[in-house]
């Protein structure tokens, strides 16, 4: 397997059918969440949670920074901080910045990806802050794709309930 041409396809086709379904988000329902159940982000904290899910995570996994504060250990964390609740989760103040940290966290994860070798990818072993199992570099980065694609999949749904026109083929970037 090579893991730097898969999880460079992974990426582009992740980061352009998400960048799709941003430019269908109407900026009035940045505010908008379900109204069934509870702990649902917003609209506009689901666009920023979005522009960081894949890129900032494998910054973690490649270069040991999790973005935490000097002298904080990530596997110290309680688990309501590593997950917090969904109305301490910060939000984007519009579609045009998401747009933005959307581009720039594609950007970073290309990025990382190159400063691996398809040895380390294919061979370093790594942990996850929320998972203690030895887990291939190659594969934690493909999962964090694949978080970025989960939550790409939400925004479709989300769009749906708004009554937004959204098809099949904006989920997979058609």
């Amino acid at each position: 397997m090579n893991w730097k041409e898969l999880l460079t396809k992974e990426i582009e086709s992740t980061y352009a059918a998400a960048a799709g379904l941003l430019n269908l988000v109407d900026e009035e329902m940045l505010q908008w969440k379900p109204a069934a159940g509870s702990n649902w982000m917003t609209t506009g904290q689901l666009l920023k949670h979005i522009t960081n899910a894949c890129g900032e995570s494998m910054r973690g996994f490649v270069t040991g920074d999790w973005g935490l504060p000097e002298g904080v250990d990530v596997n110290s964390l309680p688990p309501e901080e590593m997950l917090p609740p969904a109305e301490k989760m910060p939000t984007v103040g519009s579609v045009a910045e998401a747009k933005q940290l959307l581009g720039e966290d594609k950007q970073l994860a290309l990025s990382l990806l190159s400063a691996c070798s398809e040895n380390e990818l294919a061979t370093k072993q790594t942990t996850a802050p929320w998972d203690p199992a030895e887990v291939l570099l190659g594969h934690r980065l493909l999962q964090m794709v694949d978080h970025l694609k989960v939550h790409k999949a939400q925004l479709f749904y989300y769009l749906k309930l708004q009554g937004r026109p959204v098809h099949t083929g904006n989920l997979w970037g058609m």
